[in-house]
């Protein structure tokens, strides 16, 4: 009874790493978020095209690629975003640029006093991008 857990065990990560080995991504050309204010507590969902600015309150947002995976997959929706904040002398001011993750939407997070914006989506992909495959090593000729 013993090794049947290691065996298990074994089996099971096995599984799970050639799953992961196959990564393949869609690209979309919409993301899709949801925003709070803070200050009046309510929450809008909204969605932006790739490269298109939306306002949201004081901040302005811009997705530049937004990645889901194939249904055969693990679900990992991740978008590349940057965000200004525009100042009451209509000055612009760069909060955050980098990547958000729609499943840990506190990971890398849009940090504001009043507003808070996180990835839920993204939608309308057909394009799949195949994921490299690592370089096999070369045969060593003699």
């Amino acid at each position: 009874m013993r090794l049947a857990v290691p065996l298990l065990s074994a089996l099971v990560l096995s599984t799970l790493a050639v799953s992961q080995a196959s990564a393949d991504k869609i690209r979309n050309p919409t993301a899709i978020f949801s925003g709070l204010d803070k200050v009046t507590g309510r929450i809008v969902s909204f969605e932006v095209a790739i490269d298109e600015t939306v306002q949201f309150g004081a901040l302005q947002l811009t997705p530049r690629v937004c990645y889901t995976r194939p249904e055969t997959e693990t679900p990992n929706t991740t978008a590349f975003i940057e965000v200004d904040e525009v100042t009451v002398n209509n000055e612009y001011h760069r909060i955050f640029t980098g990547w958000v993750f729609a499943a840990s939407p506190g990971l890398h997070g849009i940090e504001h006093p009043v507003y808070d914006i996180w990835l839920t989506g993204c939608s309308g992909g057909t394009e799949i991008i195949p994921d490299p495959k690592p370089a096999q090593p070369a045969a060593n000729g003699g």
